[in-house]
């Protein structure tokens, strides 16, 4: 579905596009704050929250509505992305910020909660994806949750050609006009898994098994607890 592009499109563009590619991603936000802020943990009066992979700042502009008590870090690789998000969020000071990857953030056991949002799917299943998944549970609490949202591998044999052509169907009614050009960084060079290997991937990394709380098409929701 998506990848994280290395430069970001205009941001309104940007998040249009991605309205229009993927069922039900003007919810995904929303949905992913309010199940953490619904959790033991991130529930907490002034919890600290982890964003990784922050984007153009879509979870953390709701994090700031629905949470304004929360501790905020931002994290992101893309430079550029990061300072498109800081601009968005310039109403939100408190926010901390930081040009880096979740497996260098090296902040053991720090936060409450996390949210990672269509970032997994971009990193190929050679040991990237499980360091990622590794550093996202050693940076929560024990007992700590990520929302954790994925293009998935589909478990629908048999009905892939007609979830493709829904696909189209959904990206045509959704009046998308991007070009091939435009659609290249965020729809190439992805890295699908199926569930069988998510849960053998987040147990390896120190999580419960993947509860799933959304699914759109092949874009799903999971919500992971780091064991105790």
């Amino acid at each position: 579905m998506v990848a994280h592009p290395d430069e970001p499109l205009e941001t309104a563009g940007y998040d249009l596009i991605l309205q229009q590619l993927i069922p039900g991603y003007t919810s995904l936000a929303r949905l992913a704050v309010a199940l953490l802020a619904a959790g033991p943990s991130a529930a907490q009066q002034g919890a600290a929250v982890l964003v990784a992979g922050c984007g153009t700042g879509a979870e953390l502009l709701e994090a700031v509505a629905q949470r304004p008590d929360w501790r905020l870090t931002a994290i992101d690789p893309s430079a550029a992305m990061l300072q498109v998000a800081q601009e968005r969020l310039s109403h939100a000071p408190t926010i901390e910020w930081r040009p880096c990857t979740v497996e260098s953030l090296q902040e053991n056991g720090r936060f409450a909660g996390a949210l990672s949002v269509l970032v997994l799917q971009s990193l190929p299943d050679d040991g990237s994806k499980l360091a990622f998944l590794t550093a996202l549970a050693q940076s929560l609490q024990p007992g700590g949750q990520l929302v954790l949202v994925d293009l998935m591998r589909s478990s629908l044999s048999g009905l892939e050609e007609q979830l493709e052509a829904a696909w189209l169907g959904f990206q045509r009614a959704s009046g998308l006009l991007a070009s091939d050009e435009q659609l290249a960084p965020l729809t190439q060079a992805l890295h699908p898994i199926g569930l069988a290997r998510l849960t053998a991937l987040v147990n390896a990394a120190g999580f419960s098994d993947p509860a799933r709380i959304f699914q759109a098409l092949d874009v799903e929701g999971f919500l992971l607890q780091r064991r105790r």
